[in-house]
């Protein structure tokens, strides 16, 4: 009886230990399950998934064109590129909204810094917040009424010369 006792004893301190341990160094944070971190994990860690284009235009003349995933629904502009660790250069987010209207972007969860282009009705660009900081609450404005918003990495706009008045053609 007493080595049944000892052996059940040693088993179930190898299972605390051996359980201690897999908390210890799982990848997933207390509380969560394998299963429960891919199924919550945002679709946008998984990568960029072209859904157009869009040209950028000066006097009628093309600058540059990119590839862009479209955020048309209030769950989608919501997230935009939050939690990505990487976006090309040649690809960014277009934002599409149903009226013209002051636009307000913040950048908390977002690890990249980013070039916020706002662009009105007409698709002209009405003014670009240029290298926006990573995870910050604070509210980046569009300076005027936008319809559309356009992020891409920070620098973009720098690197291919868009200015505001430019235009945008998707």
């Amino acid at each position: 009886m007493k080595n049944r006792q000892s052996l059940f004893a040693y088993i179930l301190l190898a299972v605390f230990i051996i359980g201690g341990l897999a908390y210890f160094f799982a990848p997933f944070p207390p509380g969560k399950k394998a299963v429960d971190a891919v199924s919550s994990t945002p679709p946008s860690t998984a990568g960029f998934v072209k859904e157009g284009e869009i040209v950028f235009l000066r006097n009628g003349q093309k600058i540059k064109k990119i590839d862009v995933e479209i955020a048309e629904n209030e769950a989608e502009q919501s997230k935009g590129l939050m939690y990505r660790p990487y976006l090309p250069d040649s690809a960014g987010m277009l934002f599409i909204f149903n009226d013209s209207a002051p636009r307000n972007f913040w950048m908390k969860n977002t690890i990249i810094p980013l070039d916020i282009m706002y662009v009105d009705a007409g698709k002209k660009i009405i003014s670009i917040a240029k290298n926006t900081k990573p995870y910050s609450e604070e509210s980046v404005p569009s300076l005027g009424n936008a319809q559309y918003v356009v992020e891409v990495n920070a620098g973009f706009s720098e690197r291919h010369d868009i200015k505001t008045g430019d235009a945008i053609s998707f």
